[in-house]
């Protein structure tokens, strides 16, 4: 009894403790511009839109493919438009904005770091 109620007293100050934690509020105006990172490349309108290439597969900036973006507190979502038309959305979770730095992963954990240009 006494091992399921310490148990029980420590789930739920593991509780309270996430609950205090604070997403980061980003700001989508600071999303705005050209990113980069060696060959790939994104770039982030005001409207909503974008376009990213990538260098390393021959792909330049004037074949690159289009998406809309939204950003809130700190999720990403980039719906890429197909050549045909189709909607690819991808998710990731930003865990730094700033004037010169964009980091995201996604939810396999795959990390993403840009400068911005």
């Amino acid at each position: 009894m006494k091992k399921l109620c310490y148990l029980f007293g420590v789930f739920c100050g593991l509780a309270l403790l996430c609950s205090c934690v604070k997403v980061s509020d980003f700001e989508e105006d600071m999303l705005i511009g050209k990113w980069g990172q060696e060959l790939l490349f994104e770039k982030y309108f005001a409207d909503g839109n974008g376009y990213m290439w990538d260098e390393g597969d021959d792909v330049k900036e004037d074949e690159a493919q289009k998406f809309e973006w939204k950003l809130e507190k700190n999720k990403l979502t980039q719906v890429h438009l197909g050549k045909m038309g189709q909607k690819i959305p991808k998710y990731y979770t930003v865990t730094e904005l700033n004037a010169s730095n964009l980091k995201y992963k996604d939810d396999y954990g795959k990390g993403y770091s840009f400068k911005k240009l």
